[in-house]
């Protein structure tokens, strides 16, 4: 029976190698329509700079005393052409790019265009136009440009990144190594990939992306752009399958912004924040460990409108915070100068305030007026950590010119719970459960505090190299 069954499966794959090629593939979708629809509002773009000459190359040989030589030298240079050595030289760059409106605005990458005094155009007719710059934000890596047009230019359309799923085709269109127009398929791999930046949110793709693809279009099968591609993970700077689109749900923001104003203007709440650990929640009474904890309120929105160092931001402006990244794009989104509600955890308890955001591109805090500490105090062992009152000295060699009072770990017993949940020597600890601490008394007064309400760890605000951060430290044997 076995063999009757290998025989039946034999005999049907041959059936399905004979038959033609459309029917084989019947159940894939056809690209070629897509490409049809909104293949002429892709384009390559060139771009065109002036970059230092390269030295190295071949100069004139010119016998010593020869009529020519002072020739050479003045027009040319002793080491080449120009005085200071080898001349100016332009160079040309190569990527894509797509309109998004019929009068003749295109989005492409900010790295595509970046430094050029020359931006080339070209349709997937052939026609060529010259394009201006309107506005860039480096920090989504987005360009915006436009182009003078007699005729409505064909355009695309953005679609909702965050209503797609991850399996879902796509396709990028694009001028991959200066091959001109090209286009490659593939699927969602991921979404809310971040490589380095505050407000990254990329797809994940293995349709091919190469160098030249930069800025183009990764379309769903409906023709809507929902991504900028931008990047690629690849030891050989080919695709191998790992491409990254910026989200349209971050792109479109940037894009309308760069339109109205020529640059951005993201909402800027003013503190520093960090995510919330599960050991970190415990020691606060959080039921989960979410939210952003904020670890340093200088002044600004934050400080106007209420919050404090130490408080857990839940929600803001009616959208809950999962965590700092979550918090950092919720905020860029914001309009500048609107009052907002931002809920936060504080002493056991929720409470909503009110902040009216600035703009973080012109953001800047104010020093803090520096106290004289307390007199230097004998050195003490808590939790494995040898203590001791900041001081002059130590605040100048600690980079710490803006804290007042603290304690400084001198040295830590290398397998101490505290060791072990990262604290170092130098680390200054400013605040314990909350409240500021600038002496061990202080310190082991909280720690019994704790102890006695049946916590099994503190929460502790350190310094370290300038920078707050909480940490949440064990005090049971």
């Amino acid at each position: 029976m076995f063999g009757a069954l290998i025989a039946v499966v034999t005999a049907l794959a041959v059936v399905i190698s004979a038959l033609p090629a459309r029917a084989q593939n019947a159940a894939l979708p056809g690209f070629a329509d897509l490409v049809d629809q909104v293949g002429d509002a892709v384009v390559n773009i060139t771009t065109s700079s002036v970059v230092a000459g390269r030295a190295g190359g071949p100069a004139p040989v010119v016998p010593e005393g020869s009529p020519l030589e002072d020739f050479f030298n003045d027009f040319l240079g002793p080491n080449g052409p120009g005085e200071d050595g080898p001349a100016p030289r332009r160079s040309q760059a190569l990527g894509s790019g797509f309109v998004i409106s019929e009068d003749g605005y295109l989005v492409t990458n900010n790295h595509v265009i970046e430094g050029a005094d020359e931006i080339m155009i070209e349709f997937r007719n052939g026609t060529e136009l010259v394009a201006e710059l309107v506005g860039t934000d480096p920090n989504t890596d987005i360009a915006l440009l436009r182009v003078e047009s007699d005729e409505p230019l064909p355009f695309v359309p953005f679609g909702v990144a965050s209503e797609h799923r991850v399996g879902d085709w796509v396709m990028v269109m694009g001028n991959p190594l200066g091959q001109g127009f090209s286009v490659s398929v593939g699927v969602v791999s991921a979404f809310g990939r971040s490589l380095s930046g505050a407000y990254d949110d990329f797809i994940q793709t293995d349709a091919a992306i190469n160098q030249g693809n930069s800025g183009g279009p990764l379309f769903n099968l409906e023709g809507e752009v929902i991504g900028v591609n931008t990047a690629i993970l690849s030891p050989t700077g080919g695709s191998i399958g790992i491409g990254f689109a910026m989200s349209s749900d971050v792109v479109v923001n940037v894009v309308e912004q760069l339109r109205e104003f020529g640059e951005t203007r993201r909402g800027w709440l003013g503190v520093r924040i960090q995510d919330v650990t599960p050991e970190m929640a415990e020691a606060l009474g959080l039921e989960e460990a979410r939210g952003a904890m904020v670890t340093d309120v200088p002044t600004g929105p934050a400080l106007d409108g209420g919050i404090e160092v130490g408080d857990v931001i839940l929600t803001f402006d009616g959208n809950e915070v999962q965590d700092t990244r979550g918090l950092v794009r919720v905020v860029g989104d914001s309009t500048v100068g609107e009052t907002v509600r931002v809920m936060v955890f504080r002493d056991g308890g929720t409470e909503t305030l009110r902040v009216t955001l600035g703009r973080r591109e012109t953001a800047e805090s104010a020093a803090v007026p520096i106290t004289d500490a307390p007199d230097a105090a004998p050195s003490s062992v808590v939790l494995g950590m040898t203590l001791t009152p900041l001081t002059d000295q130590l605040r100048s060699e600690l980079n710490a010119a803006n804290v007042e009072r603290g304690l400084v770990i001198t040295m830590i017993d290398p397998v101490s719970d505290a060791a072990e949940m990262g604290l170092q020597v130098g680390d200054i600890i400013t605040e314990v459960t909350q409240a500021p601490v600038g002496t061990v008394a202080e310190l082991q007064e909280r720690i019994e505090t704790a102890d006695e309400a049946g916590q099994e760890t503190i929460l502790l605000l350190i310094r370290r190299d300038g920078n707050p951060r909480f940490m949440a430290l064990s005090i049971k044997d």
